[in-house]
């Protein structure tokens, strides 16, 4: 199929008018990209194919709509400039995985009112028709993964670098829906996936909608986010690996009680939070440690709501020796456990106060408080884990989810995550010391993600009942 190019050279414009003419001619609804071509261009209102490597500045504009056709590789220092109202598309045959290489970057910038859309192309809507998006970049991450998961080619395997300022481009107002490519049992690809993206990167306004797999899962890396949803995904939904260590403010995770992926026989369960340094093999003390400071996130569990799949867990996992800082946040809904800490290591950073779950609310179908796979078990129990949280940490816990004081939580097709007045979500002041007494967080005064007098997880950019 042809396209009309633009050339800029007088002679090479006179020897290819009459191809020009007969391009226009023959255009149908739908084009393919070449992959060298920096800027294929369909006419106003068309569908345009997309595969390969994109190894020039390229630039995708709302007028049209781009199909993914497998994997495509932004590469060789090139930029993929997504406009405003963009949507970006792909089928189960094939489901479109986009990957912005090192040293590529992405700019989609989308608003409030034309977020960037990548979504399923299929008439009845599933998890996995879109595959996912995925940025690398040259921070530093610990090695404790070698290669990226989810079937990449060799040539875009490798992640990570010393560049913790790194930029991969900006990703603002963009919504991510039914994605999630499952090559392999343990070898999938997430809504969103970051391999050691670094602070310079731009992160808000990013929504994951009814994925296959994760929501987010971060490798390593440095940059910053803030205004982030994932709802009703099957897996975790803020994974951190790989010696992940930035800041994350105003984050929202909601689970969908009968939707799970499928576990086979892994032992494996959906968290609203899962948190790992290194595997058990490599002895979980690889540097830099996957060290998250967070504040203002609502994780919102299915709390044994009717039809719960057996495959739910916890509202928090801290595992295999990751550290953390959760704090002002309301954590809520948790099937089997609130907040489970597991192995000697992990368990240790939390009794030295390097960890520490601050100043927030938790509630959960299950036990608050929980322990797991340690080997000195003099550590710490549950009751000591209690202790720490509800004592130095000055976190509260309920068993009655009502007590807590979100208008309607577990409502799942229109959740409402704001506080209400005079409940414990609103009256419970938010403290930013420590760690996240930093310029990154903003100093409001609630607990939750969400502020009671202007709830932004209503804006037109966020979808649910999905």
């Amino acid at each position: 199929m042809g396209y009309l190019i633009k050339i800029r050279n007088r002679q090479m414009k006179k020897h290819f008018y009459l191809f020009g003419i007969a391009g226009l001619m023959a255009l149908a609804s739908c084009s393919s990209s070449n992959n060298d071509d920096p800027t294929p261009t369909p006419p106003a209102g068309g569908n345009l194919d997309v595969r390969g490597t994109i190894t020039k500045d390229t630039h995708w504009t709302a007028e049209n709509t781009y199909r993914l056709r497998g994997y495509v590789y932004v590469d060789n220092g090139a930029t993929l400039t997504i406009d405003p109202g963009t949507k970006i598309v792909s089928n189960k045959d094939s489901a479109g995985v986009l990957i912005i290489y090192k040293g590529a970057q992405i700019k989609a910038a989308g608003s409030a009112d034309k977020p960037i859309v990548f979504t399923s192309n299929e008439t009845e809507k599933k998890p996995g028709d879109f595959g996912g998006l995925v940025l690398v970049g040259r921070a530093k991450g610990n090695g404790n993964h070698a290669v990226i998961e989810g079937g990449v080619d060799v040539n875009h395997q490798s992640f990570g670098g010393d560049n913790d300022a790194d930029n991969s481009g900006i990703l603002q107002y963009v919504r991510i829906e039914y994605a999630g490519k499952a090559v392999n049992p343990g070898d999938e690809v997430n809504g969103l996936s970051m391999y050691t993206v670094g602070s310079g990167t731009t992160v808000d306004h990013v929504q994951i909608v009814r994925g296959l797999d994760d929501a987010f899962e971060f490798f390593g890396g440095s940059f910053n986010a803030k205004y982030l949803i994932a709802y009703n995904c099957a897996d975790d939904d803020f994974d951190f690996d790989d010696g992940y260590h930035g800041k994350i403010q105003f984050a929202v995770s909601v689970k969908d009680p009968a939707f799970t992926d499928n576990k086979g026989t892994s032992g494996d369960i959906s968290n609203n939070f899962e948190f790992d340094n290194t595997t058990d093999a490599k002895g979980y003390l690889l540097t830099p440690n996957t060290f998250p400071l967070m504040s203002n996130f609502t994780a919102i569990g299915p709390n044994n709501a009717a039809g719960t799949s057996t495959d739910y867990g916890n509202n928090a996992r801290f595992r295999r020796g990751a550290k953390f800082i959760l704090a002002n946040s309301v954590v809520m809904g948790g099937q089997k456990a609130g907040i489970v800490i597991d192995n000697d290591v992990t368990a240790s950073y939390y009794i030295s106060g390097e960890s520490g779950f601050k100043n927030s609310l938790l509630q959960s179908y299950g036990a608050n408080y929980k322990v797991d796979k340690l080997t000195n078990t003099a550590l710490i129990d549950a009751a000591g884990l209690k202790t720490l949280v509800e004592g130095r940490d000055g976190t509260k816990s309920y068993t009655d989810a009502a007590a807590v004081g979100l208008t309607d939580p577990f409502n799942n097709a229109t959740p409402n995550l704001a506080p209400k007045t005079g409940t414990p979500a609103l009256t419970t002041a938010a403290k930013f010391e420590g760690s996240i007494n930093d310029a990154f967080f903003t100093k409001v005064t609630y607990l939750g993600a969400v502020d009671p007098a202007n709830d932004w997880t209503k804006a037109a950019w966020v979808s649910w009942s999905r």
